[in-house]
């Protein structure tokens, strides 16, 4: 049984709430550990640890806040698969995925290494006579990321890396249901040599975020999960007058016309909506085909679904794992129910799924939702689960009409071998990562990771230059020295 501990002031501290959450393997069942909930106090003292490192790591030259990252990202590459193995036992993801999640994590450390580069301002001589104006960027201060169970090693580093190397000092709260990979990287942390109270780590649950939500030295805070709890953490924090990223849900399309190729799209369509059992904000959530691509594309997708080996995901040859817990499951089921009661057919249909040697397991299997109606609830709600929807439309203008009609603008893909057509979608399409012929559109890390509408609460993105707006402030200084001002003395 781990036991799960806070990363205080350079100090692993034991937190003192009597309360906890149980963390279950979903792929087995068994119990891992228990996330002890931080109470409002242990928020507090990793806030006044971070505010006490603040002053001496802005102080700090930029090119030597970027070095414990460099040993930090080698430090994370030789424990890949140790933390790689954490993520797959509390989040039911495949051993591969969580590999592929840490070299996501791992590119953001190589970007941020670059920040001596990306910190530097602007300057403009002589801007009237005898006068030069100047912006430069200066660290925000204590900043902290709200970090979600699907992801549980990669998207802390879409923000910690950018947040320390420009200057700040970092908080994050991990999710309470797979606190295991924090603990592993916060080892490594210790180990890279940051300076006490620069990085600090609190479990904890709703009291831990509204403390960090509320603290008036928090200055920014970063947050994934669902649309719901992203509204609420953008307008409670931003209310505290803080800078906020807010990541929220999505209902991805994909629109499939007649000239793809299309064994290749069912490939990449399938590994998308079903890779990580679809607990992804980028998963492609329904496909639209256009005109004749539909019979070809649904009977291939079909297939796919069906014999897509599901399993623990560090056995050998499994394709999907579990999705997150029993909870998830039955919601995912219930809604796989709705789709059918408001007139979707279900030819592959992962309801009651037991994998044998498994039985206390959380799978669900790759499920088809035939002719989904866009005026059905199930369309209007995020899964977040191995669940693709199929729809049809005679023309690519219907079909972004109809993807443009939902409220989400995470990501859209076009699948088509027509070079007018994809910039047709590219330029009309409403979402803010695209894919062509791409089943996930995820940004490389010196590109924002975008999202539009209910998908996103807040101006700058995580990744790449955002992140580095977003975790500074712009300081514009305008100087006179005339020279009849000059004196030797």
């Amino acid at each position: 049984m781990q036991k799960i501990l806070n990363y205080v002031n350079g100090q692993w501290v034991e937190p003192q709430g009597v309360e906890s959450v149980e963390v279950i393997n979903p792929a087995t069942g068994e119990t891992r550990a228990h996330t002890p909930l931080s109470r409002t106090a242990e928020v507090e003292a990793a806030v006044q640890a971070a505010a006490a490192a603040f002053p001496a790591w802005r102080r700090t030259p930029v090119q030597e806040r970027i070095q414990p990252l460099f040993r930090l990202r080698d430090l994370l590459k030789t424990n890949m698969a140790e933390i790689s193995r954490a993520i797959t036992d509390e989040s039911g993801k495949t051993f591969e995925e969580a590999k592929a999640e840490m070299v996501r994590a791992i590119e953001n450390v190589e970007v941020a290494c670059g920040m001596p580069m990306l910190l530097k301002g602007e300057i403009s001589e002589d801007i009237a006579p005898g006068i030069d104006e100047m912006m430069i960027r200066q660290p925000l201060g204590v900043v902290a990321t709200i970090a979600p169970f699907n992801f549980p090693g990669m998207i802390p580093f879409w923000y910690l890396p950018y947040a320390v190397a420009t200057g700040n000092t970092y908080i994050v709260k991990p999710s309470e249901k797979v606190p295991g990979a924090m603990q592993i990287i916060f080892r490594l942390i210790e180990q890279a040599g940051f300076p006490p109270g620069v990085l600090n780590m609190v479990n904890g649950a709703r009291e831990a975020v509204d403390a960090l939500l509320d603290h008036p030295t928090v200055r920014a805070i970063t947050f994934v999960g669902s649309s719901n709890v992203a509204k609420y953490v953008y307008s409670r924090a931003a209310a505290n007058g803080k800078r906020v990223q807010a990541q929220g849900g999505a209902k991805n399309p994909v629109i499939v016309m007649p000239d793809a190729d299309m064994e290749m799209a069912v490939k990449i369509i399938a590994d998308s909506a079903f890779g990580c059992a679809g607990q992804r904000c980028l998963a492609v959530s329904w496909a639209v085909t256009v005109g004749e691509a539909r019979n070809e594309f649904c009977e291939g997708i079909c297939e796919a679904a069906a014999t897509r080996k599901v399993g623990y995901g560090m056995e050998e040859g499994v394709q999907m794992g579990a999705v997150i817990s029993q909870q998830s499951k039955a919601r995912i089921e219930q809604l796989i129910t709705l789709g059918a009661s408001e007139g979707a057919s279900v030819p592959v249909d992962g309801r009651g799924t037991v994998i044998p040697g498994y039985e206390r397991g959380s799978f669900v299997r790759p499920t088809i939702l035939m002719d989904m109606k866009p005026e059905s609830a199930v369309w209007r709600t995020e899964i977040f689960g191995p669940v693709l929807g199929l729809m049809h439309v005679n023309t690519i203008d219907e079909a972004i009409a109809l993807a443009n009609a939902q409220s989400y603008g995470n990501q859209a893909s076009l699948f088509t071998s027509s070079g007018a057509a994809a910039r047709k979608f590219r330029y009309e399409v409403e979402a803010g990562n695209i894919g062509i012929n791409i089943g996930v559109a995820a940004p490389m890390a010196f590109y924002p990771f975008s999202g539009w509408k209910e998908s996103f609460y807040g101006d700058m993105h995580a990744q790449g230059m955002d992140a580095v707006e977003f975790f500074t402030q712009k300081k514009v200084i305008v100087e006179r020295w005339p020279k009849e001002w000059t004196r030797k003395f």
